[in-house]
């Protein structure tokens, strides 16, 4: 029986699949593996390109219909038979350590009940970009970011099957059902990013729509809630799709008017309190995390005046020395390493 499952599920990615798996078949230091390329129903040659790779390690799961990427994943999950199982999605390229790296952090952290890395990009023809995506190393900030992101880039992730078959996505989330999924195993179990690059991530159009956005907010407003529900904080629609846009400063190029700011302090202040009676995220990392949020705010508000004078008057910004010495210790930059890209497709 292989060690490690490798679930790769495919909707229409014929430029991208075969790199996808070769950058799994030519893992170097790895026991014994399997990958599952699992067909969420494709029309376009994906299936027929998988079929052509003359490997047994590789199993292809046919779908004769799209049922979603969570459905996609649920059946590989269930197909797996390695004690481990790992994810990819199919236009990414896992670097050639990846699974070693990972397996021996599993092994020696039996308390860990998965483990995921830092993201490069890379660009649709395959080429490096300078873009790296750092996710916090330890299990505590990891666990006090859950209500905000999720903690593991989800095709980066290697973790202990049995955990995962206990933790199935849910299949009624059509995106962010990876952002669900690790919420709840880091409010049960420990889990740990490796300071590595160990993915490339490729960039190209149809990951960025405006409906994409739209529809990704939605979901996360329902994964927001159950976590606010476990947090018994009352919250409305309009408080989740504020607290979504705490999260998005930098990347939309928001501004926060005054009434955003004032909402934004009560907001997290309350968050403060609930956790201080509910205990469901770490502290002091929760608390921290917190600062930071409000700090964003503040520097990002429309008038810069009047948000610096609001963080250095308020409550939150007492956490705020702790708060950014904790992003930058769980994100500093990597050693230099050297590392061979599979070849990629044109």
């Amino acid at each position: 029986m292989p060690e490690i499952s490798v679930i790769i599920p495919v909707y229409n990615r014929e430029r991208y699949i075969e790199t996808a798996v070769a950058s799994i078949l030519a893992q170097t230091g790895v026991p014994s593996l399997e990958l599952l390329v699992v067909d969420d129903g494709s029309t376009d040659d994906s299936v027929a390109r998988v079929e052509a790779i003359q490997d047994p390690r590789v199993r292809l799961l046919r779908a004769s219909e799209n049922g979603g990427i969570a459905h996609a994943r649920n059946r590989g999950i269930a197909a797996a038979r390695g004690r481990y199982a790992a994810f990819l999605d199919s236009d990414d390229i896992a670097r050639p350590d990846r699974l070693a790296r990972q397996f021996a952090f599993l092994e020696r952290n039996p308390s860990h009940a998965a483990v995921g890395a830092w993201i490069g990009w890379i660009d649709d023809r395959g080429h490096r970009l300078s873009r790296i995506k750092r996710k916090p190393r330890r299990a505590r900030l990891i666990a006090a970011e859950r209500l905000f992101r999720s903690g593991i880039e989800n095709s980066t992730a290697m973790a202990r099957r049995d955990i995962l078959a206990a933790y199935p996505h849910d299949e009624s989330l059509v995106v962010g059902s990876d952002y669900d999924l690790w919420a709840r195993v880091a409010r049960d179990h420990d889990v740990a990013n490796l300071p590595h690059l160990l993915v490339d991530r490729r960039q190209h159009d149809a990951q960025a729509t405006a409906e994409n956005v739209s529809r990704d907010r939605r979901f996360r407003c329902r994964i927001f809630a159950w976590q606010l529900d476990e947090l018994c904080i009352e919250h409305s629609e309009d408080d989740r799709i504020r607290h979504y846009r705490l999260r998005r400063f930098n990347k939309a190029g928001d501004a926060p008017d005054a009434e955003y700011l004032d909402w934004a302090e009560d907001w997290l202040q309350r968050l403060r309190a609930a956790n201080q009676r509910a205990n469901c995220y770490p502290e002091p990392e929760f608390s921290r995390l917190l600062s930071l949020f409000w700090a964003s705010a503040c520097v990002h508000a429309q008038s810069r005046t009047h948000g610096l004078r609001r963080l250095a008057g308020s409550s939150l910004s007492s956490a705020l020395p702790a708060g950014l010495w904790q992003g930058w210790s769980q994100r500093r930059r990597l050693p230099r390493h050297r590392v061979v890209l599979p070849a990629s497709s044109s």
